[in-house]
């Protein structure tokens, strides 16, 4: 589960198939009995026809954990983070980070560093389409030592630079109001 509909779904599965629950986050459920080898079944069954999945796998669990983390704050968070994400990785999910990182580039075939840089370029894409923030205000909410720092991981990922992504989003406007 990486969305709040994705919670929503399975609060309502659960609920409609009798299932008590403590917990319900993003990529975890915590219920309050075992279920049957039936019941799982029928959850399942349910999940799947909603695109979601169990997962039962011990690492698989964890790679998903740490997808989930790094997306809740990276899109969720309204505050900076006040240490490094992979101190915050390894505290949040009481694991070395060493073993979460040869974990997640083993598994997922990239580095934990390269998913939290895609996601933070896409949610710096995201503010800078919502114009509320400047640039110099967008780094400090995602952590970057400066909003050079920012710019130049930017351009390195997407080929552009910040105001040439937003220069092209109001030709992108402007052009569409002639039609």
């Amino acid at each position: 589960m990486v969305s709040l509909r994705c919670k929503m779904v399975v609060k309502a599965a659960l609920k409609d198939m009798g299932f008590p629950h403590a917990i319900v986050e993003l990529g975890e459920v915590e219920l309050l009995q075992d279920l049957s080898a039936e019941q799982v079944k029928q959850l399942q069954q349910t999940l799947r026809k909603s695109g979601l999945e169990l997962m039962d796998d011990k690492k698989a669990i964890l790679i998903e954990r740490i997808k989930t983390e790094i997306i809740e704050r990276v899109h969720h968070a309204e505050s900076p983070l006040k240490i490094n994400f992979s101190n915050h990785l390894a505290e949040k999910l009481h694991y070395d980070y060493t073993y979460l990182s040869n974990l997640f580039s083993e598994v997922v075939g990239t580095t934990i560093e390269h998913f939290i840089i895609a996601h933070k370029i896409e949610r710096v894409k995201e503010l800078i389409l919502y114009g509320e923030l400047n640039l110099t205000e967008i780094s400090y909410l995602l952590n970057y030592s400066s909003a050079a720092h920012l710019s130049n991981q930017f351009k390195k990922v997407t080929g552009l630079t910040p105001s040439h992504f937003k220069k092209l989003k109001i030709k992108r406007l402007s052009g569409l109001e002639g039609i």
